[in-house]
């Protein structure tokens, strides 16, 4: 058996070589020239001298190539290259001395030169790009080869000053083809020389088409349990394999990896299969999975024989377990073998089961393409039924969920017939006079993309409407029914019927009326019917979501001509979830005014890694990132050895590459250890060698206990040269009988966070450990204030090429006084990126994937070169690109449909500057993000003349000057905070703003003019992208405090009737309403069921984008929500804190909250940009805010706000309180005993003195203050005043919380 082993293992290695080896082979050789003319084809000519065979390049014949006639509406010009042959390029030439030449077409091919296929770019482009003139030959290469005999022109656009003109070549090789037929109930057994045959490598590699969506192409399996199996399913690829994994043997448990789309097209298709041990690459087409297998094993073990093109029976010859593949294998190879050349000399290792022959003879199915949903139809004459009625049979595959399938005209009443696709169900219905019609539906998602069978039959007053062959649907009719007029399938035009939804866009084929099956070849020849928008030959139906570009495992859903993302519980957002919802780090929490408690932050913001959830604390000067694992109490060690030893593994709450960018992106991080010991050593005092030591983030051993320094074996006291025995490095290490504790910090940052614990001096008697391991604790985002000046126009830093062919993602903060700069740029050979401020108050983004330049400009209405900080955003996708600047509204920019996807980018990264050396930035950047990627400014600046670290001024520091989204503002001596952004107050934006509300008070803000968030429209829209308007957002966030429910939090209403409502319900649970389409029912939503009408401060957050809402309450993490539309809110007419008077529009339950009204504290409210409270206390006399009922500031926001927080920083450091003290410091208790006593008593006396005299002091403190309190008790209902008065005592005890 190993010799065995060794020789497939052998083998296998090889085929590898030559498998690679085969790519080096020259297949570049012309095709067409030596052609008859008899191999070529065209839709038409303009006369015999431009015939298609006077089309080849560089000829002269006839006319100088071939051009159609004039009023040919669908031209095309065909080769037929006699046998397959393996195409690499195409080149293209106008007509010779003329001013025609194409400018544009398509290349479609065919075996047979009936059922055509369009080729398109790895990228899924069609469009090849021809001449420019009449001589110039453009050579297009084919991303990947293509085996073909027949291909097709179809010229799209043309010289408009001549007419289509064209002389052609193609490029390739002659190549060797073994080819199989199957015919569903045969296959080809490979049988080995020995009873099993077990490999650790395979190479399996076959070509394959086929018509229909199910059946077998390989199988192999043994008793061990190992299987292989490779199976068509609904047009896809499943690939089975099991080694050694007895829980898989069952089918229903076997799992499938699967691979491409829409393989039924009778075209051909490559799979490739590589396995070494359990790692496999299984790739078909262009696309590729790489996994790992189930089971123990690593070798495949197969018994007796490998199947291809079905699982026969033993013992039964023809009976098959699973349906056979129909279709044809060529060049099918196992382990360098080529299973067809031995089937076909009838080699012993091949046994054949039915029929298999060596010549492809599979049918061709013609289907035509219903191109257009609103205009495309093929009309069809009916033919005479012999038996009265009528009937119908067709094939139809399509992505669209609606789409009007057949229409008629019929003699009797009902007058007429549709049958069509809505909400993925077909619908038949029947239209009589007086809007009277009758209804059946079948099927259930017919829009998956495969083919599906339809018939329409009317028999015994009956009509009957099957799907895929399922049980009928039937309508009772009361008289027999035939058609008037044509037929109309996918449509209809306007002058013979009315379609009142869209049109069917897909393929259809197989199409018989009255048992009659239609020739669509002379349809095509305009013998037979009409038609409209429809391309025959083809269906050139094709698979968005193949590759998924949904990014961070977004859901892929798609119609014929796009596709959407569904990024619901990925963290993500955006038309391709490649936005994150969350803050990179607790430090971009903190800007943006919130306050300690537990969120998700994303480390690498769009990058591949997820979000994470860690406690963010904020009561210190220093914003602390803490991330806990699983051993959070203190652990008792006895018994361990060196031979032995206790091992603790820490599980942190985030992945270990989530830690690595947590630690890398922060300046600092820390992470506590304290070790207690009694007699256990931490380093042998004979050699030095560590007995205890632990594992840093790489699994390193690490044996240093305190500080920065790793290469020093030493304690925390011998750093700080305070052990108690100073001939050791550790107080442990003097191994005494009594407890000592050795606890250090752990600084150094590229070891944290410590993974594994080792103790292993324990076991001697009396020995005993006792330790404990911290959260680790990091503080800093180093990204933030990372800038860099620009003081020469033609200076820049460079960074490596920008990684950003899918998508990507570029923000940044710049202050300047320049009229203009280049910020960014980076040139492909014909691709380009560049972000810059074109004119003082204009930023451009622009750039350019093979479709045209692309432009977004945010125009402001206040200059941004003003000295101060302004914020930019670019974001470029495959569905979209958009640009903000600052809080201005996006700008967006729609991708065409069918255009390139890939940017192609190849020289360097230029920052605040271009490659010329010209229009270069003069400034200062900061903060510059790519991809989730942030660039070090600073350290690539100390090496580039021009360009200097950091940026002068006092707003460009990680100081955090301006609070709560407050804006910095330099001044010549100084600086001051802006807070118009911000619903806080103060010089530093850092006093919360809240207001106590009763049963009739109400603050309305009333915009200014008819407003809309998202009106915005470009003026730089181009002819290749059209851009969109900004999709509908808001931004609330507000805290408050009440015991009453239910009660009205807000209200945001328009002048359409379209409304937010924020309300507590009447068991004091939040509820949203969401009213954006007027005609139906709101959203309602319950991210809370408990009581928050229960006294104490509660933080809502609210993130709308288009119908994605996120919600966050208090400190747990986002929740997504999805409404049912994405409209804007239009027309904006007010925003209502308390009761609401108009509510006209409210449903019942926002209605009898509205009127109840709210009691109690209302504090940091922020709609947008606009923040009402503030604008309440500020600005009373404006006409644009209206307050009603009483209304007095307060301070119980905060207070319940830092009360909230201080218990919770509690919580999370309680594990400090608990660490252990051990049990060997009761001697030294015993002797100090006395002394405690003594000073205890000694300190309580002069406590009760003290004591005396602050009560006395307290006495008078709320004697002076009782007419303030008595004045606002009147103003409150008794259940708040209470939370009132408890505020206010704690209030007097604390002092104001915010940093």
């Amino acid at each position: 058996m190993f010799f065995l082993l060794h020789m497939v293992t052998f083998s296998t290695l090889s085929v590898f070589r030559g498998a690679s080896g085969a790519t080096h082979y020259i297949c570049n050789g012309p095709l067409v020239s030596a052609l008859p003319h008899s191999s070529f084809q065209s839709s038409s000519q303009s006369s015999a001298s431009f015939a298609a065979y006077n089309a080849k390049l560089n000829r002269r014949d006839g006319a100088g190539g071939w051009s159609p006639m004039v009023t040919d509406q669908e031209p095309w010009l065909q080769v037929d290259l006699r046998e397959q042959m393996e195409v690499t390029a195409v080149a293209t030439q106008g007509r010779y001395d003329s001013w025609d030449w194409v400018s544009i077409y398509l290349l479609l091919y065919s075996d047979t030169g009936r059922a055509w296929k369009q080729y398109r770019h790895e990228d899924g482009v069609g469009r090849f790009v021809g001449n420019m003139n009449s001589e110039a030959v453009v050579q297009n290469k084919l991303s990947h080869p293509l085996r073909t005999r027949f291909l097709r022109f179809i010229p799209l656009d043309w010289n408009p000053s001549g007419w289509i003109g064209l002389r052609m070549e193609v490029y390739g090789c002659s190549y060797k083809s073994y080819v199989a037929d199957f015919d569903g109930r045969s296959s080809l057994l490979y049988r080995f020389n020995q009873k099993s045959m077990s490999t650790v490598k395979d190479v399996i590699s076959l070509r394959f088409k086929s018509h229909q969506a199910e059946g077998v192409l390989l199988h192999g399996e043994g008793q061990r349990g190992d299987y292989i199996t490779l199976e068509l399913h609904r047009g896809r690829l499943d690939l089975y394999l099991n080694l050694d994994d007895s829980s898989l043997r069952f089918s229903s448990s076997r799992v499938a990896v699967t691979v491409g789309s829409l393989l039924d097209d009778q075209h051909w298709h490559s799979v490739h299969i590589e396995r070494f041990n359990k790692q496999v690459n299984l790739t078909v087409d262009s696309h590729t999975q790489h996994f790992q297998t189930k089971g123990e094993g690593y070798s495949l073990e197969v018994d007796y024989e490998l199947s291809f093109g079905g699982i026969p029976l033993p013992g039964k010859p023809g009976t098959f377990l699973r349906k056979n593949f129909h279709g044809c294998l060529e060049n099918l190879y196992y382990n360098g073998i080529n299973i067809i050349d031995l089937a076909k000399r009838r080699k012993p290792q091949i046994h054949s089961v039915g029929n298999v022959t060596f010549s492809c003879s599979q049918p061709q199915l013609v289907a035509c393409t219903f191109l257009s949903s609103s205009s495309s139809f093929l009309s069809l004459p009916s033919a005479a039924s012999a038996t009265g009625g009528f009937s119908v049979r067709f094939q139809f595959r399509t992505w669209n969920p609606d789409g009007l399938l057949l229409s008629m005209q019929l003699n009797q009443e009902p007058q007429s017939l549709q049958l069509q696709i809505s909400n993925s169900r077909l619908h038949l219905t029947l239209h009589s006079s007086g809007r009277q019609k009758s209804e059946v539906s079948a099927g259930y998602r017919v829009n998956d993309g495969l083919w599906h069978t339809v018939s329409l039959d009317t028999r015994s007053l009956q009509i009957a409407l099957t799907i895929d062959g399922e049980p009928s649907s039937v309508v009772e009719l009361w008289e027999q029914l035939e058609p008037r007029g044509n037929l109309y399938f996918g449509g209809c035009p306007s002058t013979d019927c009315q379609a009142l939804g869209p049109t069917f866009q897909g393929c259809m084929r197989l199409i018989v009326i009255n048992s009659q099956p239609v020739d669509l070849s002379h349809v095509q020849q305009r013998f037979l019917g009409n038609y409209n928008e429809l391309q025959l030959d083809t269906c050139n139906i094709r698979d968005r979501c193949l590759p998924n570009l949904c990014e961070h495992r977004g859901r892929c859903s798609q119609t014929w001509s796009s596709f959407s993302c569904d990024c619901s519980g990925t963290g993500y957002s955006g038309a391709t979830c490649h936005n994150s919802i969350y803050e990179s780090s607790c430090e971009a929490y903190k800007l943006l005014g919130s306050s300690s408690g537990f969120y998700s932050i994303d480390p690498d913001g769009s990058g591949p890694l997820g979000p994470t959830q860690v406690y963010c604390n904020m009561t210190e000067e220093k914003v602390w990132t803490v991330l806990t694992h699983n051993s959070t109490s203190p652990v008792t060690v006895q018994g361990s050895s060196l031979q032995k030893p206790h091992i603790m593994r820490l599980n942190y709450s985030t992945s270990a590459e989530q830690l690595r960018a947590v630690v890398s992106a922060s300046e600092q991080c820390q992470q506590e250890v304290v070790y207690n010991c009694r007699k256990s050593r931490l380093f042998n005092t004979k050699d030095g060698s560590p007995l205890s030591w632990w594992l840093d983030r790489e699994g390193e051993k690490r044996s240093y206990w305190g500080g920065y320094l790793p290469g020093v074996q030493q304690c925390t006291c011998s750093l700080e040269e305070n052990c108690m025995d100073m001939n050791y490095f550790c107080n442990c290490d003097a191994d005494t009988d009594s407890w000592a504790n050795d606890t250090g910090i752990l600084s150094y940052k590229n070891h944290l966070p410590v993974s594994q614990i080792v103790i292993g001096d324990t076991n001697r008697t009396g020995s005993q450990a006792v330790y404990h391991i911290g959260p680790l604790r990091c503080y800093g985002d180093k990204s933030l204030w990372n800038s860099a000046s620009f003081y020469q126009e033609s200076s820049y830093l460079y960074f490596p090429t920008l990684q950003a062919e899918l998508a990507s993602d570029i923000s940044f903060y710049f202050k300047t006084s320049a009229p203009s700069g280049v910020f960014l740029e980076n040139l492909g050979l014909k691709d380009f990126i560049r972000v810059e401020l074109s004119s003082p108050s204009v930023v451009t983004f622009s750039f350019d994937v093979g479709n045209g330049l692309a432009v977004l400009s945010v125009k402001s209405h206040l200059p941004l070169n003003d000295r101060q900080w302004h914020y930019v955003r670019a974001e470029r996708n495959v569905k979209e690109a958009s640009l903000q600047v600052d809080q201005l509204p996006l700008r967006f920019l729609e991708a065409p449909a069918d255009g390139h996807l890939r940017l192609r980018l190849s020289s360097q990264l230029f920052i605040g500057g271009t490659a010329s050396q010209q229009r270069g930035f003069l400034g200062c950047i900061r903060t510059l993000t790519i991809n989730g990627v942030s660039f070090d400014l600073e350290e690539r600046a100390k090496m580039t003349p021009g360009v200097s670290s950091g940026c002068p001024g006092y707003c460009s520091g990680s100081s955090s000057l301006c609070h709560n989204r407050g804006r910095c503002i330099e001044k010549s001596n100084g600086y001051i905070c802006d807070c118009s952004q911000s619903a806080y107050g103060g010089t530093t934006c850092n006093q919360e703003v809240s207001v106590s509300f009763d049963r009739e008070s109400s603050v309305t803000y009333t915009f200014q003019e008819p407003f809309s968030v998202m009106q915005n429209r470009s003026s730089h829209a181009t002819s290749v992208s059209t851009e969109s308007s900004s999709r509908a957002r808001e931004d609330v966030a507000f805290s408050f405090v009440t015991s009453q429910r239910p009660a009205m939090l807000l209200t945001v209403s328009t002048f359409g009737q379209q409304y937010i409502a924020v309300i507590l319900a009447k068991n004091g649970s939040l509820q949203i309403w969401y009213r954006l389409q007027t005609d139906r029912s709101p959203d309602v939503f319950s991210p809370a069921l408990s009581n928050l009408a229960d006294g104490r401060l509660h933080r809502i957050r609210m993130h709308r984008v288009g119908d994605s809402l996120y919600v966050q309450i208090d400190q747990d993490i986002h929740r997504k929500y999805t409404l049912s539309s994405d409209a804007e809110l239009i027309l904006i007419r007010s925003l209502t804190l308390g009761k609401v008077t108009r509510t006209e529009s409210f449903s019942e339950d926002v209605m009898q909250a509205a009127s109840k009204g709210f009691v109690g504290c209302l504090s940091s409210v922020q709609f947008n940009h606009v923040a009402p409270l503030k604008a309440a206390l500020t600005n009373r006399g404006s006409s644009l805010v209206t307050i009603r009922g009483p209304l007095v500031q307060s301070n119980c926001g905060a207070l319940a706000e830092s009360t909230s927080h201080t218990l919770q920083d509690q919580a999370v450091t309680a594990n400090k309180d608990k660490e252990p003290r051990g049990a060997g410091t009761q001697k030294d208790l015993r002797v100090i005993a006395g002394v405690v006593t003594a000073v205890v008593f000694i300190a309580a006396c002069a406590l009760a003195v003290i004591s005396r005299l602050l009560y006395q002091q307290r006495r008078a403190q709320r004697s002076s203050s009782s007419s303030i309190k008595e004045e606002h008790r009147n103003s409150m209902y008794t259940d708040y005043r209470t939370e009132l008065h408890l505020h206010n005592s704690v209030r007097d005890n604390m002092k104001e919380y915010y940093i």
